[in-house]
């Protein structure tokens, strides 16, 4: 009883962040609501015992990745009058949600039949996941680490303020 309800306050968690996070107009408040869900995550990583992919998640998602766009968001200064009118925002939602639904029922379907594929191993341990992250895993890791450097970097350059020729004498 306890685990469902902690696994229900989690959920609602997460499902509070995720709309906060599509709903709020201001960009500092979707970071919170990116906040909350990531930290709902963890919170299920946590509940599932898997204790290295909480810490992971709250470490990555909370600390690095929630800071910096949020350090992103205050140092663009983005302003209500300079973000694009979208009259037709929740049709691409829900348009989104379902181009991306079949790819979530594989993956579904695939994260249901992975635990055969890890029967053989006796123990994982952080030594493991470590040691795979930092061996055949370093580029991908790596690669999503310059997208997202890129992402920021694109971002605080297109919603640079425009000198005029006064300003630069």
């Amino acid at each position: 009883m306890l685990e469902l309800s902690l696994f229900s306050a989690l959920a609602l968690f997460m499902l509070g962040g995720s709309v906060a996070m599509i709903l709020n107009t201001q960009p500092l408040f979707s970071a919170f609501g990116f906040l909350v869900a990531m930290l709902g995550l963890a919170g299920m990583f946590a509940l599932l015992e898997s204790q290295f992919l909480a810490l992971a998640q709250i470490m990555v998602s909370v600390g690095a990745i929630v800071v910096v766009s949020m350090l992103t968001i205050l140092t663009v200064n983005a302003k209500e009058e300079n973000l694009p009118y979208e009259p037709y925002k929740y049709r691409w939602i829900i348009f989104s949600a379902l181009l991306v639904s079949p790819l979530s029922l594989l993956m579904y379907k695939s994260m249901t039949l992975l635990h055969e594929e890890f029967n053989g191993i006796d123990v994982v341990d952080t030594k493991l996941i470590g040691s795979m992250l930092f061996s055949k895993w370093v580029l991908p890791f790596e690669i999503v680490s310059v997208l997202l450097l890129s992402a920021m970097v694109g971002a605080i350059v297109i919603a640079r303020k425009k000198r005029t020729k006064v300003e630069e004498r």
